[in-house]
Formats: C-alpha cells, structure tokens, sequence
C-alpha cells in the first residue's frame, strides 16, 4: 500500500502530513511556505516519500458552505494537480486547526516549540487520520 500525503493549505504556509506504510497512523511532516515553488516542493515530498495519493483539507463553514478560503484551496489544488499525476482529493476539514492547536497544548512539548509550522503540520495530521479512518 502507498502512503498517503494529506495537505493543511494556508495563505502563508502548507502544512504536511504522512500516513505510515499501512495507511493506519498520520504523523506531522513539517510545513512549506507559500511562494513560487511552494507546488513544486509539495511534489517532491510527496514523491520522496512514496505517496500514492494526496488528501487536501477542504475549509468549508460550520453550516458546510464554501467561502473564500475553500476557494483558494480548490485554485491550490486545480494547479496542484497541473504538477503531479498522483490523485488528489480534497476532504472535510472543519476544525482540524482547532483540534491540532488542542492536541499540541495537552502535549509536554514547551510553549515556545509550538510555532506556526508545527501547528500546520499538526493540523494536517488531524486531516489526514480522519481521513484514513473513515476508509
């Protein structure tokens, strides 16, 4: 089974995660910032890593409305998927940063470790293991 590369798209930075060779567990990856070779770099983590599909995080409103953002986040994947023939598809992600920002502040990591990325990722992972459980 390939893994799976989900994607936590912001204005500033995308958020990375990967699930294990099983397609079981999520882990944060990191994040990359936006910018000209944002795509490209994404691609690259994504072939590195062996992914066989990239699950993106759609934000659509609590009442499951699309605005702005989701917007943006469908033109990040239509050009996305201008780079790369791994199949991507976009999933709920209401609350995923939410959640993500939750987690890490239960967690025993320091204060000053949680930085924007680090978040981002984690956010993707929240996106990536709700994903994978409902396959």
């Amino acid at each position: 089974m390939k893994r799976v590369l989900a994607l936590d798209v912001g204005d500033r930075r995308v958020g990375l995660a990967i699930s294990d060779p099983t397609g079981m567990l999520a882990s944060p990856l990191g994040a990359v910032e936006r910018g000209a070779s944002d795509l490209d770099d994404i691609v690259r983590v994504a072939e590195d890593n062996g992914a066989g599909e990239i699950v993106v995080g759609l934000p659509l409103t609590m009442s499951g409305e699309v605005r702005q953002q989701a917007g943006k986040v469908r033109a990040f994947v239509k050009d996305l998927r201008g780079r790369t023939a791994i199949p991507i598809r976009t999933v709920d992600e209401r609350l995923s940063t939410a959640q993500a920002r939750r987690l890490l502040r239960e967690s025993p990591t320091r204060r000053r470790n949680r930085d924007r990325g680090r978040v981002d990722a984690s956010a993707a992972a929240v996106i990536l293991q709700a994903y994978l459980d409902s396959r």
